[in-house]
């Protein structure tokens, strides 16, 4: 459909905004499997493209990765399924780099990190609709404590932009009832690669990695 009363596709997506919206209008009645697969397929490759047009037009990957090897002490956050991205992010980031901390809310709880902010502290915080209150609580708090944050989130209009010295938007138009996982990972992915890449000493620690678990025997070698 075509003309002034068309719904743009990523406008259309954003109206569903929950889960059991989206198995409504998206899943309820597939014709097929194969047919299923293949629009899946179809709008992840559409999303991924899009993603990646769009942080190299704005620059925003490369600018936080910037502002993440500047800072003396980085943490990143995320609730719910954002928490899996904070943990691939958080993984990754600490093979290259020191002081990077997961707030996971248990071991490093909100609190904890709040009571001890510095000015010269990062923290890159993830969320994605439907956004959840403790992380935009978190990054408020923590950017009026003289914080900078990096906020990785999915629409200009996100609660973390608002509070955000930093934001990374990224599409996640998805032909399932779950809004899409790829370009999230594949821009983490990027910003890992670009922070590690600038960082002083990352060679080293990594290469000391390598030798401490050769010693330790830590991974299976067939």
């Amino acid at each position: 459909m075509t003309g002034p009363g068309a719904r743009r596709p990523q406008a259309a997506n954003r109206d569903l905004t929950s889960p059991h919206q989206r198995f409504g209008a998206r899943l309820q009645r597939p014709k097929s499997a194969a047919n299923l697969q293949a629009r899946v397929i179809e709008q992840e490759t559409r999303t991924l493209a899009e993603a990646f047009a769009r942080v190299s037009a704005d620059g925003s990957v490369a600018a936080a990765a910037a502002t993440v090897v500047a800072a003396r002490r980085r943490f990143v956050a995320g609730t719910g399924k954002a928490f899996a991205y904070a943990s691939l992010l958080a993984v990754d980031l600490s093979a290259g780099l020191s002081n990077v901390t997961l707030v996971d809310g248990t071991l490093v709880r909100h609190v904890d990190v709040l009571a001890d902010v510095r000015d010269s502290d990062v923290l890159v915080a993830i969320s994605l609709r439907r956004y959840r209150r403790e992380t935009v609580a978190l990054a408020e708090r923590f950017a009026a404590a003289g914080g900078t944050v990096v906020a990785v989130t999915d629409a200009a209009g996100s609660p973390l932009t608002a509070v955000a010295g930093q934001s990374i938007v990224v599409p996640t138009d998805s032909a399932s009832f779950a809004d899409s996982p790829t370009a999230v990972a594949a821009v983490i992915h990027l910003l890992a690669t670009l922070t590690t890449a600038s960082a002083k000493g990352a060679r080293r620690r990594l290469a000391e990695r390598d030798r401490l678990a050769d010693e330790l025997d830590i991974y299976w070698e067939g």
